[in-house]
């Protein structure tokens, strides 16, 4: 049977704090009045997340990038202006610069109550955020198949998204701390490559059986089939601070999964590299983001993140034209030239403490310029 023509169609989820524009540190809870006028959101819909100070966004189904960029932004501009309305404001970045994972405490719902009953300690410290993916392939087997190519890339996607360099008040020195906490739960990290829908099904179908999850959305994979919609669901990335870059790095996403489908219809494939391969350059763009170099597995030597970029955008260039999103997609450049969010909030604590600020009020105003770079652009 010849699998349906995907669609490609797009769609994404944030995760946002919210904070308190006084202290400048999360609120310690969302009041229910807050709550439900947040629920109303124009476009989308909007949600809780697992601890009391984050909200979600996520999309519509989007045609196109043009589209998602729309209602992204609708989105981010809905909340912050909701929840300025009482002395709070969003930041879209993976780690708070010095909140503490103690002084926090999870949403009173069953899914949540169940989830810190079952992970205890590794769930009590999930004080991050992150955005994900979506996009549209129809046919079941083919979404297997193109998640297995496209896993090789999530750690460029990870490079170019870095937002967490802060952990509880100290410079971690890394560009993306988050997976360094995330991955402390069961069922994280890259996925093993399945062999069809039907193999994936097998082993997530032991898991259930055996009572150890409830469905296959307890797969917290960086990349996985999306246990609610005919998705290809990536969660590599941390959440950028600037809207746009979060475009960005979603029409890059969507153009590779296009051009693994262009590949595969002329019969040619990505190659699949083990998943030991694939996480070590996850850990180099964990540490580096966009300074330093990817291991070219191909080639078996380290390439500076700037000409893998180049390559990029060579590669997907002719599908992310056909997509409406080459110019999104080129819009890699810059990240690469001009950092991260990661980069940005370093540079703000340091000269900060160069204009004589200590350390708790340097990251006070680290906060001040995540809060304005949520909204840059909007």
């Amino acid at each position: 049977m010849i699998p349906e023509e995907p669609r490609f169609t797009i769609g994404m989820e944030e995760e946002y704090f919210v904070v308190d524009r006084d202290t400048r540190d999360l609120v310690p809870d969302i009041p229910d009045s807050l709550l439900k006028k947040l629920e109303r959101p124009p476009v989308g819909a909007t949600s809780p997340e697992f601890i009391r100070s984050q909200i979600e966004i996520g999309t519509p189904v989007c045609e196109d990038v043009t589209e998602l960029r729309e209602h992204l932004g609708t989105l981010r501009r809905f909340v912050s202006d909701t929840v300025s309305e009482h002395n709070m404001a969003i930041v879209s970045t993976s780690t708070h610069p010095f909140a503490t994972w103690e002084s926090q405490r999870h949403v009173n719902k069953e899914r949540y109550i169940l989830l810190a009953e079952a992970l205890q300690g590794v769930v009590r410290r999930l004080l991050i955020c992150g955005m994900h993916v979506h996009v549209g392939i129809e046919d079941r087997d083919l979404r297997i198949d193109l998640m297995n190519q496209v896993t090789y890339f999530l750690p460029h996607l990870l490079a170019l998204s870095g937002s967490s360099p802060f952990w509880q008040g100290e410079d971690t020195g890394l560009k993306s701390y988050r997976p360094a906490i995330f991955r402390a739960l069961p069922r994280t990290g890259m996925p093993d490559e399945f062999t069809s829908w039907s193999d994936y099904e097998r082993h997530v179908d032991v898991l259930i059986d055996t009572g150890v999850i409830e469905d296959a959305s307890k797969l917290w994979w960086d990349i996985r089939p999306s246990s609610r919609y005919p998705t290809i669901e990536m969660r590599s990335a941390d959440i950028c601070t600037r809207y746009e870059d979060g475009i960005t790095i979603a029409a890059l996403y969507q153009a590779l999964i296009a051009t693994m489908y262009e590949r595969r219809r002329h019969n040619q494939r990505w190659r699949i590299y083990s998943r030991m391969l694939i996480s070590e350059n996850s850990w180099r763009a964990q540490r580096y983001g966009v300074d330093e170099s990817l291991i070219d597995f191909g080639r078996s030597e380290l390439v500076p993140m700037a000409d893998l970029m180049e390559e990029l955008i060579d590669l997907v260039g002719e599908q992310a034209e056909v997509l409406g999103a080459l110019d999104y997609v080129k819009r890699i450049r810059g990240i690469v030239a001009n950092g991260t969010s990661a980069d940005r909030q370093r540079g703000v604590y340091e000269n900060a403490l160069q204009d004589g600020a200590e350390n708790a009020e340097a990251l006070r105003v680290v906060v001040d310029h995540l809060i304005v770079e949520t909204l840059e652009g909007l």
